[in-house]
């Protein structure tokens, strides 16, 4: 509409369907702005500004589905246009994911990415010399991509790695803009997520096989008749990482993006049992949430920790269960402490505005002061007033042995080695072997008796087996006579109770291991666990004995741990 005179001669009724469309087009805009204001913690205020935001971009969306023909003609409508809508929508159901932790809305967003792609959207972007058009294609390219890694979609990624490559390159050639290094760092970083994993399953003619961590059906052990547990429920994670120098894409580090799996069913159709988030009849609702709500924090300061923190522990349901990750640098004490109280161990580092020098050295102050810019365990204290599960993946985990139980709610912390052999100290920037072992404890286990690759066939055959020792672990914890409480009662929810069965078969593993000799090669938790009835059961280590010989890695293991202690 360029001239008042061709104004005029559009019939009133396409007028309208424009103006209808710019209202509609302002108010989405407005309103997905209006989402960067909304509070990032707290499960409550922010629902029905998601709703009314969806509901806008949905009508908007059909809007112009139903009158693209007029659009094309009146107002000049673009495709790279339409495909900033469903960019939109699919960045909205991104972000739903993120705070519902409901995995199906995975599925929409890539649904509508993948559209997108498939339709060619911004294939004429790159003909217009308007470099912030072309930014929004590569950032569109970015968010694709880790909707991608989540749903383990990695031959997709691979694909939108080789095109956002091209892109850049073009971007770069013709605008030659300041951004060039940040744009090129994104497709390093992700090219090392993708090779993260030390491990290959194969098909048959040497295509690798995808495996998916999340809790299927047949994940956790069953609770048997006579197994006493508790009946608590996991409802509410922080998994947090600060790690120096490990493998991340887009705020996700490997150790936080192993975990969060960990934590997460695997995906439903959306489509069949929902409709618009925060728009459903509470009558459509799922009967029950399938995964424990989530904040993801990657390299927190204290004040953002403790926020989330606090945020999480106020809004706990009754009779569930909050669980600490941290998978962060260890800061250490100096000096020499008078007291042993829950500040004169360290913990693990928070994010400060100052260096890092020399990986875990930290600048003080002064000697008798300490750390600031650091999560010790008496930080967690007020927190165990309800029930607490607290993993740390760092080279001070042992800080968090020094817990008191001050108010007798369950508590449990699962703590990693402080140090590993030195064979496999250069794995460390691809994720901790640790967290390796909680979220797929198969390839951890092929990692330490020395395979990279294995065909699928007898992968699948070892996950069996592997199922087995869970349910052999789970009868060994219940059973035990002289195991703490606390492990038991956390050990009725599903996701907590796969955890522990998988930390005990990561610590049985290790000690069995020739080249796991010092102390600090291994686990710990508390409240410690009786070695004789679990990580040093003589009949757990026959079952790792004979995982080893199917792999035929028998040798790299010893025969039995008993006599070494």
């Amino acid at each position: 509409m360029s001239s008042g005179g061709a104004e005029d001669d559009i019939p009133q009724g396409e007028r309208k369907t424009v103006t209808d469309f710019c209202y509609l087009l302002d108010k989405s805009k407005q309103l997905f702005n209006g989402l960067r204001d909304l509070p990032q913690y707290g499960q409550k205020q922010w629902q029905s500004y998601f709703g009314r935001t969806f509901d806008v971009y949905t009508k908007l969306w059909k809007f112009q589905q139903q009158h693209r023909q007029v659009l094309d003609n009146r107002y000049g409508l673009k495709r790279w246009q339409i495909g900033e809508i469903a960019s939109k929508i699919g960045q909205l159901y991104y972000h739903y994911y993120l705070r519902t932790s409901e995995t199906s809305y995975l599925n929409e967003a890539f649904s509508f990415y993948s559209a997108i792609r498939q339709r060619s959207y911004y294939s004429q972007v790159n003909k217009e010399d308007r470099p912030e058009l072309v930014v929004k294609k590569l950032r569109y390219y970015a968010r694709f991509i880790v909707v991608c890694l989540l749903l383990n979609k990695m031959d997709v990624v691979k694909d939108l790695v080789k095109e956002l490559s091209d892109e850049i390159e073009d971007y770069t050639h013709r605008f030659n803009t300041e951004d060039q290094v940040e744009w090129n760092l994104v497709l390093q970083e992700v090219a090392a997520f993708i090779e993260a994993d030390p491990v290959m399953v194969l098909n048959d003619d040497n295509t690798i096989v995808i495996t998916s961590n999340r809790l299927a059906e047949t994940g956790a052990p069953l609770l048997e008749q006579g197994m006493i547990v508790g009946q608590l429920s996991l409802a509410d994670a922080l998994i947090i990482g600060n790690c120096n120098n490990q493998v991340k894409f887009s705020e996700l580090t490997v150790d936080m993006f192993r975990m969060l799996q960990a934590l997460e069913r695997e995906p439903m159709n959306l489509a069949s049992q929902m409709n618009k988030p925060g728009m459903q009849e509470s009558a459509d609702k799922p009967t029950r949430r399938e995964n424990p709500h989530k904040y993801l924090l990657y390299k927190p300061t204290f004040s953002q920790l403790y926020t989330f923190l606090a945020a999480s522990f106020k809004e706990l349901p009754a009779n569930s269960v909050l669980l600490i990750y941290l998978s962060a640098t260890g800061v250490f004490p100096t000096g020499r402490s008078d007291s042993e109280g829950p500040y004169d161990f360290g913990g693990v580092l928070t994010n400060s505005n100052r260096d890092v020098i020399n990986g875990d050295a930290i600048h003080k102050r002064n000697q008798s002061h300490k750390e600031m810019h650091c999560l010790h365990p008496g930080d967690l204290y007020p927190f165990t007033r309800k029930p607490l599960f607290v993993i740390v993946d760092s080279s001070n985990s042992v800080a968090y042995k020094n817990f008191t139980n001050l108010f007798g709610q369950p508590l449990v912390c699962l703590l990693s080695p402080t140090a590993y052999p030195k064979a496999l100290q250069d794995q460390s920037q691809r994720g901790s072997l640790f967290t390796l072992f909680l979220n797929n404890p198969l390839m951890a286990f092929l990692f330490v008796s020395g395979l990279s690759s294995m065909r699928r066939g007898l992968w699948e055959k070892c996950q069996e087996y592997l199922r087995k020792i869970n349910r052999d672990i789970a009868q060994l914890l219940t059973h035990s006579r002289s195991i703490d409480q606390a492990f038991l009662q956390f050990f009725g929810d599903e996701f907590l109770r796969l955890l522990l069965t998988r930390f005990i078969f990561c610590s049985a593993t290790m000690r069995m291991h020739k080249i796991f000799r010092e102390t600090r090669n291994y686990p710990e938790s508390y409240p410690q666990l009786p070695r004789d009835e679990t990580v040093e059961n003589p009949h757990l280590q026959k079952h790792i004995l004979e995982l080893a010989s199917i792999l035929d890695v028998r040798n790299v293991f010893f025969e039995s741990t008993i006599d070494d202690y």
